[in-house]
């Protein structure tokens, strides 16, 4: 019952950053979609920070997986977003948005993720 809770409470403070960075980017539906992006990217580096610091960790760092990397992280990304805005854009038939955002979208994830996994372990103790 612990796990769960950390991960709805993980999940509830995730959805709620999420929603204010959209308040923040001032999101319109038929502009190109920089929170989701910014979202994504931001939360593909935390994902490889908290990877990174928890390799060494073992089964110490579970309690920290869910509620960060399972609750937070999982509540705050957006990959149905992401997948709906990349459809809008195809149907507005911004073919070159579409695909910008779609492979920016996976390139720069993978980059943030492979950053953050390599330098947690230089500034984590």
């Amino acid at each position: 019952m612990l796990n769960v809770s950390l991960v709805a409470l993980g999940g509830a403070i995730g959805a709620a950053a999420r929603y204010g960075v959209s308040l923040a980017f001032g999101s319109r539906a038929d502009a190109w979609p920089w929170a989701t992006f910014a979202i994504n990217v931001s939360g593909s580096f935390l994902i490889g920070l908290l990877a990174g610091w928890l390799s060494s960790r073992g089964a110490v760092g579970e309690p920290w997986r869910l509620f960060i990397g399972v609750g937070i992280l999982g509540g705050f990304t957006t990959f149905s977003a992401y997948s709906l805005e990349t459809l809008r854009l195809i149907e507005r038939q911004d073919y070159t948005g579409a695909a910008l955002y779609s492979l920016g979208s996976v390139i720069a994830g993978l980059i943030a993720v492979a950053i953050g996994f390599t330098i947690a372990p230089k500034v984590t103790p």
